[in-house]
């Protein structure tokens, strides 16, 4: 996720990120799984359903202001 932010033009250090990652876990919109990679934890996330809303919900308002700057 770093990385496609980076990708992006997004500078975000993984101490602002990983605080964001928690809250939107502690609030249901992510998914976590922790495993095993060549000896290391990793944390792999993927939105839940509630969070699927929610980004729908936040696209179609991002759409409506882009159609209002636009004009």
């Amino acid at each position: 996720m770093h990385e496609e932010l980076q990708e992006h033009g997004y500078e975000i250090s993984a101490g602002t990120l990983y605080p964001i990652l928690h809250n939107m876990e502690s609030d249901g919109l992510l998914h976590k799984e922790e495993r095993n990679v060549e000896g290391k934890i990793r944390k792999y996330y993927s939105a839940t359903s509630k969070g699927e809303e929610i980004l729908d919900q936040a696209r179609a308002k991002a759409y409506e202001l882009f159609k209002e700057i636009k004009e």
